[in-house]
């Protein structure tokens, strides 16, 4: 079969009431949980859509336990299931990572499920990044400070140890901690997760062409078809 690229989903179980919890503030819980699950159809689909011959396998990486045939219904056939259900963040990175290097692949790609139109060639340039010769990483920088993916050869605990999750300083600690241990680092461009109402705005101005700071992004065709018929209040 040749070497193929893990590229996983980080992803809770789209449910109301536990989902999205700082968006669900602004359109309902309701509303949020089926964004949430309309986000997941779109990274998977950007996942799919990454040329066969680069060599890949989708990943959904999910908790909580028990939430298999909800995630089976929103991801391709083709996509295996790794339960990760730890909560602390850096542990559940760290032993997906472990996890799939195993299966075995040959690096690693770990992204958020919050961001619809993440481009397909980000993707590819993440895993040709990865291909080059000698151990490294790569991290895209999302805006609110932390990464939408973070990509890596071996499974480098240190890369995921003293980190302030959800803070601003995510990849800031995160790229330091890649320095301590000499680790080669490759930037991708900057990208957006969809957490809040402000970044919601956004997501509604780039599908709508009005976004000049992201360019680029993916059809987010899941996405689009139900803001195409949400209330107006999600809308």
């Amino acid at each position: 079969m040749g070497v193929t690229a893990a590229i996983g989903i980080v992803c809770k179980a789209p449910k109301p009431g536990a989902t999205k919890s700082r968006l669900a503030a602004a359109i309902g819980s309701v509303a949020a949980a089926q964004l949430s699950s309309c986000f997941l159809r779109d990274v998977a689909s950007a996942i799919a859509a990454i040329p066969t011959h680069v060599g890949r396998s989708g990943y959904g990486v999910y908790a909580p336990a028990g939430a298999e045939e909800i995630l089976r219904q929103l991801f391709p056939p083709s996509f295996g299931l790794l339960l990760q259900a730890d909560a602390d963040l850096g542990n559940v990175l760290f032993g997906a990572t472990r996890d799939l290097l195993a299966v075995p692949h040959d690096c690693v790609l770990l992204v958020n499920g919050d961001s619809p139109t993440l481009p397909t060639a980000f993707l590819v340039q993440a895993i040709e990044a990865l291909r080059k010769p000698g151990d490294r990483l790569v991290l895209g920088p999302a805006s609110d400070g932390g990464y939408y993916l973070i990509g890596l050869k071996q499974a480098h605990r240190a890369v995921f140890r003293r980190i302030e999750w959800g803070t601003a300083d995510v990849a800031r600690s995160t790229l330091q901690r890649a320095r301590e241990i000499a680790l080669e680092t490759t930037l991708l461009p900057e990208w957006y997760d969809v957490d809040d109402a402000e970044a919601f705005g956004w997501l509604r101005d780039e599908l709508a062409g009005r976004l000049d700071r992201f360019q680029g992004g993916g059809p987010a065709a899941a996405t689009r078809a139900f803001l195409a018929t949400a209330s107006e209040s999600v809308q």
